[in-house]
């Protein structure tokens, strides 16, 4: 089980979008994940006519490394951890350490 998982809101800690909010899309590669609209870059296209595919200069979004997110607490609204916890049915489950509330 992970402390972040596909669809959970997110904030930047580090980098060059430090403190821009989004929701991961998916995972990538080994501990990096794709957030929207966090990580854009410029991406260069040649254009195919047969397929009817225009040529041009779009926005990409990029993986970014675990480690430079941080989950974020809808209650405080702000960056917290995360840990995990048995219930009394015995379904493990993840909750914010300040405030010991589950995450869905």
């Amino acid at each position: 089980m992970q402390k972040i998982r596909k669809g959970d809101d997110v904030i930047v800690i580090t980098g060059k979008d430090k403190g821009k909010y989004g929701k991961v899309v998916r995972f990538s590669a080994k501990n990096r994940l794709v957030v929207e609209n966090i990580n854009l870059v410029k991406r260069h296209t040649r254009g195919n006519p047969m397929q009817n595919v225009p040529g041009g200069i779009i926005d990409k979004e990029m993986p970014i490394h675990i480690s430079n997110i941080a989950l974020v607490n809808p209650i405080t609204n702000k960056a917290d951890k995360v840990g995990f916890k048995f219930l009394e049915d015995g379904a493990k489950v993840r909750y914010f350490k300040s405030n010991n509330e589950v995450i869905n």
